[in-house]
């Protein structure tokens, strides 16, 4: 039976195998008694959906006010970032912190709140949106899949060229055939011709929110396609 780091049950999810393994992590962690958010947070986060779904998507939202405060305060005397562009980097920083907590889900240990535990990702992926959006952390992107297989790659050696075209031409794979026709549209309309999700929404007829909600599973998506490849 899976526990919170508390040692009360949980609901149960998932494969029998991920259940083992959850069931072990939870077995090695030292049970401390969680306050009442925390444990409410412990347990929608494993519960079956819709519960998780909602729970997911509350969390999203709160890692997003978090990682729009720590960029806000980074920009602030910086004139490389627009204002305008603030909510969309937030936006991105909690993207990319929602995926790693999830999959640091079984990491927590109770040993402070659960919000405590989970605002540090946010804080820790602000810098990085806003290194993206000023180019230092810039990658080239072809809305061709076929085309990355093209663009100059700076390896210094004939193996790390192979392995650089190897990876791209992976990562092209996972574009192409992993992602939905709507979610590979959403990713290089945003990601790669600039369109705002504010501008996209309105041509295809539909909110942000869905929008945002695309492009986030699609990063999902890409990044757990790319961690297999490691």
């Amino acid at each position: 039976m899976l526990k919170c780091p508390d040692g009360q049950p949980l609901p149960v999810r998932g494969s029998r195998s991920s259940r083992l393994a959850g069931a072990a992590a939870a077995s090695r962690a030292p049970r401390r008694l969680l306050d009442a958010e925390s444990r409410s947070w412990c347990e929608r986060l494993h519960a079956a959906e819709p519960a998780r779904g909602r729970a997911v998507a509350e969390l999203h939202q709160r890692l997003r006010r978090e990682a729009e405060f720590h960029i806000r305060d980074r920009v602030r005397s910086r004139t490389d970032v627009p204002k305008a562009e603030i909510d969309d980097l937030a936006t991105e920083a909690a993207d990319s912190a929602l995926a790693v907590l999830l999959r640091k889900l079984d990491d927590y240990r109770g040993e402070s709140r659960f919000w405590t535990w989970a605002r540090k990702f946010a804080a820790l992926e602000a810098p990085v949106s806003i290194r993206r959006r000023v180019g230092h952390d810039r990658v080239g992107v072809s809305p061709n899949p076929d085309l990355a297989l093209d663009v100059p790659d700076p390896a210094r050696s004939a193996q790390e060229l192979l392995e650089t075209r190897e990876l791209l031409r992976k990562v092209s794979d996972i574009i192409g055939n992993q992602l939905t026709e709507h979610q590979r549209s959403v990713l290089i309309a945003i990601a790669v011709d600039g369109v705002s999700p504010q501008k996209l929404a309105g041509e295809l007829h539909t909110t942000p929110g869905a929008i945002h909600k695309s492009l986030h599973d699609a990063r999902v998506k890409l990044r757990l396609g790319a961690s297999s490849l490691r």
